[in-house]
């Protein structure tokens, strides 16, 4: 039996099994991390190469090492130094830079060593412990922590229309989508109206005539969510509420959904100005797609009365607003009596312990870690709050 199962490899999950085995000192033989991906951060290569984005939104101390300062460090040994670019005035990290040290990290520790591939379909408790099925068998450990992300793109009614009509409609979170599979050339429209739409139009604009179709004007935060919220500014007040409705509606307040920093917005106003990229406020009404080969395939109707034309959309609309892990998650919870607040989402001690060996970090930890709970940050207040506790 392991000591240690971490279910999911993403930010969360390999943080957090570098975390316990280089902070806590796991031995590595003692912890495993069951992913459905090839390799350690494989939605976040994937997701981040289809945007085109060239500099996190995060700050340069967030990452995946659990000292604030190892990223910079890296960066200033001569043979990374090409790779040290940086954006003020928060020091936010250049992707490069960051996939980078991700990868240093993960060679040198063998986090790899630590997976195994496969999803989770059910979760069972045991005497001293957990077991977790997967289509490869079940994994049994003494504690199991769940690093799950919401893994459904948000597609718009009028959009699943369209896909289900056979319009070339695509979103890029859709792990099958890959932006540069797209023909060059092509009257591409973007919709979305936050820092993930803005980099995806950019970096289309490239090779495409691009429209960005954006329900409301640019929204300027530096972050998503204030950086109050990574210290007891904040977070004292949300623990000292015990009412989880109003919780969930201060974490829905403090999140800045659809936003993007200034030099995005920047950016977006210098390829507007000089015709590489479109930009029109308004929703979406309706959507047909038509089969006449002298004209698009996609026809819009959008509410300022105008209409619209597309070889190929695009969504950038983010994730479903669900509790993850579905349906099976929704068996273990009904099993196994764990308690949950009414929109379904655990309800967790300080060291985001669910139940006897269950842990959680990410979105399931929302309504304890608070509005970063999902951010590079928020994975290690989950796992400082899990190391302490132990």
């Amino acid at each position: 039996m392991l000591d240690w199962l971490i279910i999911g490899g993403g930010i969360h999950g390999t943080h957090l099994s570098l975390y316990l085995t280089q902070r806590k000192g796991v031995a590595p033989h003692c912890i495993r991390v069951l992913d459905p991906h090839d390799e350690p951060l494989a939605l976040w290569r994937h997701f981040t190469a289809n945007t085109g984005m060239e500099f996190l939104r995060s700050p340069g101390a967030h990452h995946l090492h659990y000292d604030p300062f190892a990223l910079a460090t890296f960066a200033r040994v001569q043979s990374n130094q090409h790779l040290a670019r940086f954006i003020e005035p928060y020091g936010r990290p250049a992707l490069a830079l960051f996939n980078a040290y991700s990868e240093r990290l993960i060679e040198r520790h063998k986090l790899d060593a630590l997976r195994v591939q496969g999803r989770a379909h059910g979760l069972t408790r045991l005497r001293d412990g957990w077991r977790v099925v997967s289509e490869h068998g079940a994994l049994e450990a003494r504690r199991v922590v769940l690093c799950i992300g919401n893994e459904k793109p948000h597609w718009p009614d009028w959009a699943a229309g369209l896909r289900a009509a056979g319009a070339p409609v695509y979103h890029i979170f859709d792990p099958r989508f890959s932006r540069e599979a797209l023909p060059p050339g092509i009257r591409a429209t973007v919709v979305g109206g936050g820092i993930t739409a803005v980099q995806t139009a950019l970096s289309l604009s490239e090779r495409a005539q691009v429209t960005l179709l954006m329900r409301h004007a640019p929204r300027i935060y530096p972050f998503d969510a204030d950086t109050g919220w990574i210290t007891p500014q904040y977070l004292e007040g949300f623990h000292r509420e015990r009412d989880y409705v109003r919780r969930r509606a201060m974490i829905a307040a403090a999140r800045h959904r659809g936003s993007m920093p200034p030099d995005v917005a920047r950016e977006l106003e210098r390829a507007q100005s000089v015709g590489m990229i479109s930009v029109r406020l308004a929703a979406v009404q309706d959507a047909d797609v038509w089969t006449q080969a002298s004209e698009p395939p996609i026809t819009i109707q959008l509410s300022d009365g105008t209409g619209h034309h597309a070889d190929v959309l695009i969504l950038a609309t983010g994730f479903e607003l669900t509790r993850p892990g579905g349906g099976w998650l929704d068996t273990a919870i009904h099993d196994h009596g764990l308690p949950t607040a009414p929109d379904g989402y655990p309800l967790l001690d300080a060291g985001l312990l669910w139940t006897d060996g269950l842990y959680v970090t990410g979105p399931l930890a929302e309504l304890e870690v608070g509005p970063v709970s999902r951010n590079f940050i928020g994975a290690r207040l989950a796992a400082e709050r899990i190391g302490a506790a132990i």
